[in-house]
């Protein structure tokens, strides 16, 4: 038995860094579930301190004082450690203590599990597969690593407690403590440098987590991802009792995505497997039709489960209804506002892929306006392993804006790269360029050089998406 089938609902739950996407969403899970919680992180206010005010949680601030024998078990964020004044309170007074990791895979065992794993896509596949789930009234608990439109804002969809389908990260590892019976993996590729120094270190991480599904366990991955295709054929050869499914735009997939167009954005697709009736998603770029045909089949393998039958045609209808209607996650294609014609968005795309696949279904979705990215690369070890990619990452912007690097606090400034080093290096293949060492600067000059008929994407896992809000802030005030 875990610790979590021991723990009592008359005692408090306390998680330190709650404010975090993935605690944050545990913390709602936990709520719902029926406990009391209580959390405490920095001062700084994130888009995660109103999901947690709906459930009547006001984070304080770190201080070994928020920690006493009522608590009956504490939860951390791996981005804290020993030396956090509340995690040495706990060990003092000998409380339990389990990381945000530990604690989703103990919920794992709990129920049936499915994991949505991968580089890229991950956000948005759980968020897809929550929106079905809820068409299809299936008994399902769903956490996403971020906000969702239709889970109300959220980042946890409840709808019960049978199976529970959950985002994982592969950084560091730590979708080793999840417990899946079945695996969606939308893409493997060099990333987090600081932990995996090349493609085989972080490909060896995923094939040990699908190596985890249990005898004739689901592996469910997108064939047109070459990092993806690579770890499936390494699981069929080795563990034969798995059952495996493809998808993609790849003809030799076993579920093939055709009749592909794009009109008035949104995007509109068939699937060989059901009848090829036309789904539609008003999200850009194939990556996003890539990522809701997983979240179908993950649904359907689900409903199969549970009701040994195929959804009905009646139900199909409502699936393709909340497909159509889903408007995305916090920072993934995020429609941000408007004004006198110019149209903001923002991005977390933060990997040379996500960047080039991202603003290309941008560019197909408003092929005759100017596409205007501002960018801010995240840590100095990715930027640097990957600048070439990054420097050919924007050929579908017409212009280029871009800042210092947004640094992590697991690793240490390098001089050998920056942000100005990368801005002349996009310049180099021909773009337009202009470089802000910090984000804020730059909204002076867009103020001015924005025009009626241009798209802005701030994108990046660093703070420059403070500059679309405050935009839109100056041009209120400048109406007024």
């Amino acid at each position: 038995m875990n610790t979590f089938s021991l723990l009592s609902k008359d005692k408090k739950i306390h998680m330190v860094g709650i404010k975090g996407t993935g605690m944050c969403a545990l913390a709602e899970f936990l709520h719902h579930e029926g406990f009391t919680i209580s959390g405490s992180d920095t001062s700084e206010t994130f888009y995660t301190d109103a999901i947690l005010q709906k459930i009547n949680i006001i984070p304080t601030v770190f201080s070994e004082t928020n920690i006493n024998t009522d608590i009956q078990l504490v939860i951390y964020s791996a981005a804290y450690g020993e030396t956090n004044p509340e995690i040495k309170k706990a060990k003092l007074l000998k409380i339990p203590l389990q990381s945000y990791p530990e604690m989703l895979g103990m919920l794992s065992e709990n129920r049936f599990s499915a994991a949505i794993c991968g580089v890229h896509g991950k956000t948005t596949t759980t968020g897809i597969t929550g929106s079905i789930a809820k068409a299809l009234k299936l008994p399902v608990a769903v956490i996403a690593g971020s906000a969702i439109t239709a889970f109300d804002n959220s980042s946890v969809l409840h709808a019960g407690n049978k199976y529970l389908i959950a985002e994982t990260c592969e950084y560091r590892r730590h979708f080793l403590n999840y417990n899946p019976s079945i695996i969606v993996l939308t893409s493997v590729e060099p990333d987090h440098q600081d932990y995996y120094p090349d493609y085989a270190s972080i490909r060896e991480a995923f094939i040990e987590f699908c190596l985890k599904l249990p005898l004739n366990g689901i592996l469910i991955y997108c064939k047109d991802d070459d990092g993806a295709l690579d770890v499936a054929q390494y699981i069929k050869t080795n563990r034969p009792d798995i059952s495996v499914t493809s998808y993609g735009f790849s003809t030799s997939a076993d579920v093939q995505i055709t009749n592909y167009y794009i009109k008035d954005c949104r995007q509109y697709f068939s699937l060989n497997t059901l009848n090829n009736l036309e789904f539609s998603i008003a999200i850009p770029g194939k990556h996003s039709v890539l990522n809701a045909t997983a979240a179908l089949i993950l649904n359907n393998y689900i409903y199969a489960k549970e009701k040994n039958a195929s959804p009905t045609d009646n139900e199909l209808q409502t699936v393709m209804h909340a497909l159509s209607q889903f408007s995305g996650a916090k920072r993934r294609s995020e429609y941000i506002g408007m004004y006198n014609n110019i149209v903001i968005y923002d991005d977390y795309g933060h990997h040379p892929t996500a960047i080039t696949k991202t603003i290309k279904g941008f560019k197909d979705f408003f092929p005759n306006n100017r596409l205007v990215v501002d960018f801010m690369s995240h840590t100095y070890s990715r930027t640097k392993a990957l600048f070439n990619e990054f420097a050919h990452a924007f050929r579908n912007a017409d212009v280029v804006i871009a800042h210092k690097i947004y640094a992590s606090a697991r690793e240490q400034n390098n001089s050998e790269i920056s942000g100005k080093l990368l801005a002349d290096a996009i310049a180099q293949t021909g773009k337009t360029v202009y470089f802000f060492e910090e984000p804020l600067d730059a909204v002076p000059f867009l103020t001015n050089f924005l025009k009626s008929g241009d798209i802005l994407i701030t994108m990046g896992a660093g703070n420059n998406w403070q500059i679309g809000t405050e935009l839109l802030k100056i041009w209120s005030n400048n109406h007024e």
